[in-house]
């Protein structure tokens, strides 16, 4: 009898049957040399970037949990990220075990959770953002679980009408691809994956792939948010992929500050910050843990400070 494997998903668990294939033979939609495939309506994510390199200038990735610390702040500071500098928004989608995120995600997750985020909730702040903004690109990023619940290609159809762009999804490896990643992108959704300092020579190549619109490059070993980045490694690194892909690539986990910001701006496409964010939200926060006009401002005049910071290199 085959040895069974399973999936968290809240209290049920999937059978191996039902987990993404891991075949070593994949179909490939993109080289890892081309150009980017797919890239929601109008190819938001290409045309941000592009615009940015015109600008000469890097991109800032704003990583925010959806319905943290409540749906009407979290939806307050969604709306407001443009506005204060944020060039390209990542919208968590809260998760009861988010295994590659540090506390402070982790608690951002458990917010929302509480609050009674769902699936539902977090797509519909797509549509209410969309209604004010049709140019700034939304990756949504997480896990596979809540996926998997909402039924993938329900989730797929109702992200790409809500207005996504992108996908994140940090623990389906390229051998998974048939699972989302292919799915995502012939409905037009970017898939962007993972590189870290460990992937070799010969495993970048699979990792970039079918990866569309970014790489997005985690510049520390370890969860989010638990060190800082090596800024000389960091641009080392991402020379290396530039070889291998002509995908902007953009750096996070660990970049917290303005000054971190800059540095790793000077040799990176874009800059991805999340826990700083998320914990300015944590400590901002009402007497019942709701959020306050002192909550949204705080993130904002952070994310005023990183996009300025940005704007200097």
């Amino acid at each position: 009898m085959a040895k069974m494997k399973s999936y968290r998903n809240g209290k049920t668990t999937m059978p191996r049957s039902t987990m993404p294939r891991t075949s070593t033979t994949r179909t490939k939609l993109k080289s890892s040399k081309s150009k980017q495939a797919g890239g929601g309506e109008a190819g938001r994510i290409e045309a941000r970037f592009a615009k940015l390199k015109d600008e000469g200038r890097a991109a800032l990735v704003t990583f925010v949990t959806a319905g943290d610390p409540d749906l009407e702040g979290a939806t307050k500071i969604m709306l407001g990220l443009p506005r204060a500098g944020a060039d390209i928004i990542e919208l968590g989608m809260p998760f009861s075990d988010p295994m590659a995120d540090g506390p402070a995600i982790q608690a951002s997750s458990q917010r929302a959770l509480a609050g009674g985020q769902t699936m539902k909730k977090t797509l519909e702040m797509v549509r209410v953002f969309r209604k004010q903004d049709n140019e700034t690109p939304i990756i949504l990023m997480g896990y596979y679980n809540p996926i998997y619940a909402y039924k993938n290609e329900r989730f797929l159809d109702d992200a790409r009408r809500a207005g996504v762009d992108g996908l994140i999804i940090v623990d389906l490896p390229p051998e998974a691809d048939d699972e989302l990643c292919l799915p995502a992108m012939r409905r037009g959704l970017n898939f962007i994956r993972l590189a870290t300092p460990t992937t070799d020579e010969k495993r970048l190549p699979m990792v970039l792939a079918n990866t569309s619109g970014f790489v997005y490059y985690v510049s520390i070993t370890g969860i989010t948010g638990a060190a800082s980045p090596n800024p000389r490694a960091v641009h080392d690194q991402v020379a290396r992929i530039r070889q291998a892909s002509d995908l902007p690539v953009a750096v996070g986990f660990g970049v917290k500050t303005p000054a971190q910001a800059k540095a790793i701006a000077k040799g990176a496409d874009g800059v991805v910050v999340g826990s700083a964010l998320v914990n300015a939200i944590a400590q901002n926060l009402g007497t019942r843990g709701q959020s306050t006009g002192k909550t949204v401002s705080m993130v904002l005049d952070l994310v005023k400070s990183l996009a300025g910071a940005l704007r200097s290199v």
